[in-house]
């Protein structure tokens, strides 16, 4: 029969992340169709994430099973016919190009700030908080909004550049507490229209713009949780960008999701229903980028912070589905505790980092004294 035997290749294949079909513990797998075995070996990632959507299968913790997976590399062993195409692709093709970038912003940042704002807390930061010393995610999130303005000397009078400014709370903060201006830009039309409100009074300018028109003078640069969207091909492009916003003595604050080894696009799953056109940069990529362009004066990695950031955010949205609305279907819950939970597991498993780095066009005089 051929169902029993993708069952099987299923079970030996869970068995090397010590997972069982029907097990009782929390990371074990409960399947309740039978399609699912033959789904997953066809369709590799994508096909588990979709079966999962379509309630095919269940697990009590759910990050914990994908943590078993991803920590056994069992995601490795199990190819989707398409995912061949995809990277076929993306080698041959700029998924990041001026037409395409907005693509995210309509489907991802563009959901519903009701959905952010029941979710993220307190500020809406879509980036990891900075748990050192944090004991709930509001905390967490003020301390690295501190630790950015920190690291880049802000100083009353300045006037910096946020590329990728979400909802405007990193520029509101720096506003505030450090007394500076601003520029904020997004390609999410609900984004700038709440981070205009947000920051109504202010001395910051919030704009729906692509990275790639700017071209004036800022004393200081920071992104947060942007760089993901760019694309291999385009990060040269980036940080040219920077480099001309950036004085001599500027400082530039890179916050990024950083893959463990070098690709070119994102999981198929991830690319489909949540970040169209992403992909997380390697080190390798991002020290060849910034070659001749800027002196690497920090690079901090707190990546373990982003599970309990994670965690934080599932808690915050499952309490607040019931007042969401129904067009938040049961369908897109199970997406988004799929998203949530999968992107836990791939910074408990240290697949995943997240990176700061702080970088000078010449160098700091004397050296750069590295906050933490």
């Amino acid at each position: 029969m051929p169902h029993a035997r993708f069952e099987r290749r299923i079970a030996d294949l869970l068995a090397e992340a010590d997972v069982r079909i029907g097990g009782n513990r929390p990371w074990d797998i409960q399947v309740h169709d039978p399609r699912f075995h033959a789904r997953v070996l066809g369709q590799g990632s994508l096909g588990l994430g979709e079966s999962y959507m379509d309630g095919w299968w269940d697990a009590a913790s759910l990050d914990g099973l994908l943590f078993h997976l991803l920590a056994a590399r069992v995601d490795e062993r199990v190819h989707g016919a398409g995912e061949i195409f995809d990277a076929l692709r993306a080698r041959l093709t700029n998924l990041q190009s001026p037409r395409r970038s907005g693509d995210v912003g309509r489907r991802h940042y563009d959901l519903g700030n009701d959905l952010y704002a029941a979710m993220l807390g307190r500020r809406l930061v879509y980036s990891c908080g900075y748990w050192r010393g944090a004991a709930d995610l509001d905390t967490a999130q003020e301390a690295k909004l501190d630790l950015v303005c920190r690291k880049l000397q802000l100083r009353p009078g300045m006037r910096v550049l946020d590329i990728g400014c979400g909802w405007g709370e990193a520029l509101k903060f720096a506003a505030e507490r450090y007394g500076v201006s601003g520029v904020g830009i997004t390609i999410s039309r609900e984004q700038a229209d709440y981070a205009r409100q947000l920051c109504a009074g202010l001395p910051v300018e919030i704009r729906l713009q692509d990275y790639r028109a700017l071209a004036e003078p800022f004393d200081a640069v920071f992104s947060l949780g942007m760089f993901e969207h760019v694309g291999v091909k385009n990060y040269v492009g980036y940080f040219d960008v920077v480099r001309r916003c950036l004085p001599a003595d500027g400082l530039f604050l890179l916050h990024t999701i950083g893959s463990s080894r070098s690709v070119q696009r994102t999981g198929p799953w991830i690319a489909r229903y949540i970040f169209p056109n992403s992909m997380l940069p390697s080190a390798a990529q991002i020290a060849q980028a910034i070659e001749g362009r800027f002196v690497l004066e920090d690079w901090h990695n707190f990546g373990a912070d982003y599970d309990r950031t994670l965690q934080a955010w599932r808690g915050n949205v499952e309490s607040a589905w019931g007042a969401l609305g129904s067009r938040y279907d049961e369908r897109f819950r199970r997406m988004w505790r799929f998203y949530l939970a999968a992107s836990m597991a791939t910074f408990r498993s240290r697949r995943s980092q997240l990176w700061q780095l702080v970088l000078s066009p010449n160098g700091v005089p004397g050296g750069y004294v590295v906050p933490r």
